[in-house]
């Protein structure tokens, strides 16, 4: 055993102070926590029929705004108008997923995702 303790050798993990893998664990902590505030925080917009249906959403897939030209509205056609909407929907919750992937792309840690 050397005298700090421990075993001889070991010099931590992988030579790296204890000390400083844990201010390490926590600056990427609070980087990670800022990016997901972050991206609650924006909005992504997405449109469907050539802009149709426009849809705005948070990053936290909330809807704050859904938009429907006049002429997409059709009693004949209800189902069109619907499947517009949730195309719409969906190609914003997309950007969202991609957005948040891409922010965590960034914290390479193995066995997270």
């Amino acid at each position: 055993m050397s005298k700090r303790g421990g075993f001889p050798g070991m010099g931590g993990f992988g030579g790296m102070n204890i000390n400083n893998l844990m201010k390490e664990a926590k600056k990427m902590q609070a980087d990670f926590e800022k990016s997901q505030t972050e991206l609650a925080a924006k909005e992504f917009e997405a449109s469907a029929g050539g802009g149709a249906v426009t849809v705005k959403v948070t990053g936290q897939k909330e809807i704050k705004e859904l938009t429907l030209q006049k002429e997409v509205v059709d009693p004949e056609d209800v189902e069109m108008l619907q499947d517009l909407i949730v195309t719409c929907i969906n190609q914003a919750f997309k950007q969202v997923d991609d957005a948040q992937a891409a922010s965590m792309g960034k914290y390479n840690i193995p066995g997270l995702m």
